[in-house]
C-alpha cells in the first residue's frame, strides 16, 4: 500500500495513495473560493453539522421514540457514534477522516419523524409517483432543502461527500443503467444528470468506512438500548453467537459484575472486536488489489472495507435475532403502527388542504400536477422531528396519539 506526505498547511501524516485527497478534489457543483485554512471535505463536515437538518436528529427516533426516555439513541447520537467508528477505521487505513466523518454524519438527514416507519408511511403514500426513500431524501437536503447561502440553494457540498452519500452502501445501477435494487429515485437520477456521480461504480474508501460504521454502531447500540427497555435480557443474548461468546467472556472476568457494568463491557467489546475485523479485512483487500488511487477503489468491482466471512455471518445472524427480538418485538410494533398512521393522516391533511401547511411552506401552486405536491408535502413531512409532528397532530386532529 503506498503512501504519500499530506500538507496544504493542515500538517502532515501518512496518506495512503488510495484515500481520497481533498487537494484533488472534484470540487462543488456551485464553485467557491478555496478556503485558507480547511480543506475541503472539513469545510464539508463543518457545513453539515452547523446545518438544520443536523440539529433536527436530536429528536428523530432511532428504534425508541424520543420521549419514551433520555438515554435511547435518537438519530443525532447514533450519527455521532458512526462518525466515530468511521474516523477510527479511517485513521487506520490511512484514508482522509474528514471526509469519513462528514459522509458519517450526513447520511441520515433524509430519515423521517419515528425512522423506518415514517419513511415506510411517506413510501405508500408516495407510492404513485416513485415512492420515499430517506437517501434520496438525503441528497435532496444538502442540495436543495437547505437555504443557507447567498448564491446557492443546499450545501454545495463536494463531489466526494455527495458521491459517498448517495453509494455509501454501493452501486446503484448496473453498466447499462438499469437500477441494481429496483428503480433509481428519480431525485438521485436528476442531480447525477447534473453532477454525474457515477452511479454504476463503487464509492471511494471512506463512504465505505462510513458504511460499515453505521452496521457495527447500531448493532451495538440497539443491544444496548434494547437491554436498557427490558424488552431484551443478557440471557435472550445467548441466543446470538457474537455477543454470547463475548458474555462468556466477560462473566468469566469478571463474576458478579452488575447488569449495567456488564452491557457497557458487552457493547464495548463488540464495536472493538467488529471495527479491528474490518480493518484487517480490508487491509487484505488493499493488499491483494493494491490500488493506486481513489478512482482504483471506485473501479475495483468488489467492497474494499468489510466484515470477514466469519463476521459477516455472525452479524447476519445478530440482525436476524435483534428483528426477531427487539424490531418487531409486540411493544416496538405497536408504537410503530400508531406512529405509521400519524405520518399518513398528516400526509392526507396536507394533501387535502394544502394550507394547513406553515405559510413558509404554501409555495405550491393551484396548478402544480398531484405529484409535485406530493413531493412538496414529503419534503415537509421528512423534516419534521418526532415531537413536531406530534405536536402538529394534535393541533390538526384534537387528540393524543398514543405512542407510550
Amino acid at each position: 500500500m503506498g503512501t504519500e506526505l499530506e500538507g496544504i498547511g493542515f500538517g502532515y501524516r501518512p496518506r495512503a495513495l488510495y484515500a481520497c485527497d481533498p487537494a484533488q478534489s472534484r470540487g462543488r457543483l456551485y464553485p467557491e473560493p478555496e478556503s485558507p485554512t480547511r480543506t475541503p471535505f472539513q469545510r464539508d463536515r463543518d457545513r453539515i453539522i452547523h446545518s438544520t437538518a443536523f440539529r433536527r436528529l436530536k429528536h428523530k427516533t432511532q428504534v425508541f421514540i424520543a420521549h419514551e426516555g433520555d438515554h435511547y439513541r435518537t438519530r443525532l447520537t447514533h450519527s455521532i457514534e458512526v462518525a466515530q467508528i468511521a474516523r477510527a477505521l479511517a485513521r487506520s487505513l490511512r484514508c482522509d477522516e474528514d471526509l469519513a466523518e462528514a459522509i458519517a454524519l450526513v447520511h441520515d438527514f433524509g430519515h423521517t419523524p419515528f425512522g423506518h416507519t415514517g419513511e415506510d408511511a411517506l413510501n405508500d403514500r408516495l407510492s404513485r409517483w416513485g415512492g420515499f426513500d430517506h437517501n434520496a431524501q438525503s441528497l435532496r437536503v444538502v442540495t436543495d432543502l437547505e437555504r443557507r447561502y447567498a448564491t446557492f440553494d443546499g450545501l454545495n457540498l463536494a463531489w466526494e461527500t455527495l458521491e459517498g452519500l448517495v453509494k455509501h452502501n454501493g452501486p446503484l445501477e448496473d453498466s447499462s443503467g438499469r437500477g441494481l435494487k429496483g428503480p433509481v429515485p428519480q431525485a438521485i437520477l436528476d442531480f447525477s444528470a447534473q453532477f454525474d456521480l457515477e452511479l454504476s461504480r463503487y464509492a471511494a474508501l471512506e463512504a465505505q468506512c462510513a458504511a460499515i460504521a453505521d452496521d457495527i454502531a447500531y448493532d451495538a447500540h440497539d443491544i444496548d438500548d434494547g437491554l436498557r427497555s427490558g424488552l431484551l435480557s443478557l440471557e435472550m443474548l445467548e441466543g446470538a453467537d457474537m455477543p454470547a461468546a463475548i458474555l462468556a467472556e466477560v462473566r468469566t472476568l469478571y463474576p458478579g459484575l452488575d447488569q449495567h457494568r456488564t452491557t457497557h463491557e458487552l457493547v464495548r467489546r463488540q464495536i472493538t472486536a467488529m471495527v479491528e475485523d474490518v480493518i484487517s479485512t480490508t487491509s487484505a483487500n488493499l493488499d491483494r488489489l493494491k490500488p493506486q488511487s481513489a478512482d482504483d477503489v471506485r473501479g475495483a468491482g468488489e467492497t474494499l472495507a468489510r466484515f470477514s466471512e466469519q463476521m459477516a455471518a455472525s452479524e447476519s445472524q445478530l440482525k436476524r435475532f435483534l428483528y426477531a427480538n427487539l424490531y418487531r418485538n409486540p411493544v416496538v410494533m405497536r408504537v410503530r403502527e400508531e406512529a405509521e398512521q400519524v405520518v399518513k393522516d398528516l400526509f392526507d391533511a396536507y394533501f387535502a388542504d394544502p394550507a394547513a401547511m406553515p405559510e413558509s411552506w404554501r409555495t405550491v401552486g393551484a396548478d402544480a400536477s398531484e405529484e409535485a405536491k406530493a413531493r412538496h408535502i414529503a419534503d415537509y413531512l421528512a423534516g419534521m422531528t418526532d415531537t413536531y409532528a406530534i405536536k402538529e397532530y394534535r393541533r390538526l386532529f384534537d387528540r393524543e396519539p398514543d405512542l407510550g
